[in-house]
């Protein structure tokens, strides 16, 4: 278990470090660092004390012509010290991940085009070459994220599709598994159930020590458990449940959000979020949803998830949540600051980080929040936590 613990936001292209005490569960803010360009995911090297971070000056549907994936060395006080050159993408990464050997970073993409970059990491830690595919493959209709098997001899594109909006008819979506030696990737399969209608997965996790895959569906606001091998993903999930604390009532953006499994494997969390508003005399307000992680035990034996809680995040639309790698505080990460109607005034929420004590049931109990600046237009868009020792 890591002595030391270090949590990174950022919002746009600054990068702000964070120091965790664990045992009072609190953060004291350090020092901040640029990027190239506004984060839109971050990843620890296996390893070795290097962060590796994608960046783009693009957004969601929005066309980007600056997109770097970038090497940090992690000091022992847990700063940023950038790590030999930037690479460039050939366009905005919405996901990224390092394989379990530590040896290649890849990273998804789904506009203006789908597809997935991989670069080699050099022994130092520092990001090499880009290594070029041999064969094009299909990488899906939307994909959110890019994940390996623990393995590393398989990745997986979660495709979320699209939901149905206007005239246009519902794209379905699927997980798209792909072979990978020697950083190619090779053709492989697709699971789509009900041939992806109604199936709109964001996020996956793997449990670690088991071969269950646990999967959020944005769409829909539900959460299945997967049984995988090396030959693939099982064709349906083994369960499936809602994620909502009220499943019946589903506001506007009310959406599925990132899902962790606890380290010790015992539990899964789900964020729900929520930022609809609608006009309140000279503000926009809140409209009403649900902002919370949904704590899941996981039956040992089977795998299959049982509600324990729904915990509110006081704050709205968790983009990014983490677990400390020894499994004693989660800390949830909300998107943007919003207003909301409180009896007869409107008050501001800021964007937050909020800090949960994780009880030996895998239970949350909240601790304190603190606010986070996001001016403007501004995105707190991704939060991680490292150990440091």
């Amino acid at each position: 278990m890591a002595r030391s613990i270090a949590l990174y936001s950022a919002v746009d292209d600054m990068l702000t470090h964070y120091a965790v005490d664990v045992d009072s569960a609190t953060l004291v803010r350090k020092e901040t660092v640029r990027v190239p360009a506004k984060v839109q995911y971050a990843w620890r090297h296996p390893a070795k004390p290097c962060l590796y971070v994608s960046t783009s000056n693009g957004g969601p549907r929005v066309e980007s012509d600056y997109n770097h994936v970038s090497a940090f060395a992690i000091g022992a006080d847990g700063a940023l010290l950038p790590h030999g050159e930037s690479q460039p993408l050939p366009r905005r990464a919405v996901h990224m991940c390092v394989d379990p050997s530590g040896r290649y970073v890849l990273n998804g993409h789904n506009y203006p085009s789908s597809g997935v970059t991989v670069h080699r990491v050099q022994a130092n830690g520092e990001i090499g070459d880009r290594v070029v595919q041999a064969t094009a493959l299909d990488y899906g209709i939307y994909p959110h994220q890019v994940m390996v098997t623990p393995s590393g001899r398989t990745a997986v594109i979660v495709d979320r599709g699209n939901k149905a909006q206007g005239d246009k008819p519902e794209e379905p979506g699927a997980l798209r598994t792909f072979g990978f030696e020697d950083g190619q990737l090779s053709a492989g399969g697709v699971v789509a159930p009900q041939g992806g209608y109604g199936f709109g997965p964001r996020h996956i996790a793997f449990h670690p020590s088991k071969p269950w895959l646990y999967a959020s569906d944005e769409r829909t606001n539900r959460l299945y458990m997967f049984r995988y091998s090396e030959r693939g993903i099982e064709a349906a999930p083994a369960f499936a449940c809602p994620t909502l604390r009220q499943p019946e009532l589903v506001r506007p953006r009310q959406i599925g959000g990132p899902i962790h499994v606890h380290p010790a494997g015992h539990c899964v969390y789900v964020a729900n979020r929520a930022d609809h508003t609608v006009a309140d005399g000279e503000h926009k307000v809140f409209a009403g949803g649900e902002n919370n992680i949904a704590v899941y035990g996981i039956d040992p034996e089977t795998g299959e998830p049982k509600l324990l809680q729904h915990v509110d995040t006081q704050a709205f639309h968790i983009r990014t949540f983490a677990c400390d790698p020894g499994g004693r505080l989660l800390v949830t990460a909300s998107i943007k600051a919003l207003h909301e109607r409180d009896g007869d005034r409107i008050r501001h929420v800021p964007a937050a980080l909020s800090v949960f004590r994780i009880q030996a049931d895998g239970r949350l109990e909240f601790c304190r929040k603190y606010d986070v600046e996001t001016s403007g237009s501004q995105l707190q868009y991704w939060m991680g936590m490292v150990g440091l020792d």
